[in-house]
């Protein structure tokens, strides 16, 4: 069994001030709840808040523990690195989404936003969906 991957999850909205103020509007008048602003902030923050929630930082230590993954990396589109912003541009994804990347290996792409957005915000869906997209790897090595 190979070992568990790094899990990105890279946000539809930018870190700055005006980055936030430009989301929270966006959200509040979004009227198509199947497509919201931000699906990946939903699942992980409950829509507007600054904080993570309680149910979100339970599930991703889960995923850590439970070594389903290494370790769990959330970033707004302004925060990319150079090589995760040229992976994004190459493959035409769509912000928000999930990437994932083993040690040694590039990226990859496991979540759309499309994808995302059918948990409605639900942070153990995602697990779920995120354990069977690596592969069901479940137990640390």
């Amino acid at each position: 069994m190979s070992a568990a991957p790094t899990l990105y999850i890279l946000y539809n909205a930018d870190a700055s001030v005006m980055g936030k103020l430009s989301y929270g509007y966006k959200k509040l008048t979004n009227k198509d709840k199947d497509k919201p602003t931000c699906a990946a902030c939903d699942i992980t923050h409950g829509g507007l808040s600054l904080d993570e929630t309680p149910q979100w930082k339970a599930a991703k230590k889960d995923l850590v523990e439970s070594g389903a993954v290494k370790d769990v990396k959330q970033f707004h589109r302004d925060e990319l690195d150079q090589e995760t912003k040229e992976f994004v541009q190459s493959q035409r994804l769509h912000f928000p989404m999930v990437l994932a990347q083993n040690e040694g290996s590039g990226l990859r792409s496991v979540m759309s936003s499309e994808e995302l957005a059918t948990f409605k915000g639900d942070p153990q869906t995602f697990v779920t969906k995120i354990r069977e997209q690596l592969g069901g790897n479940q137990s640390a090595s």
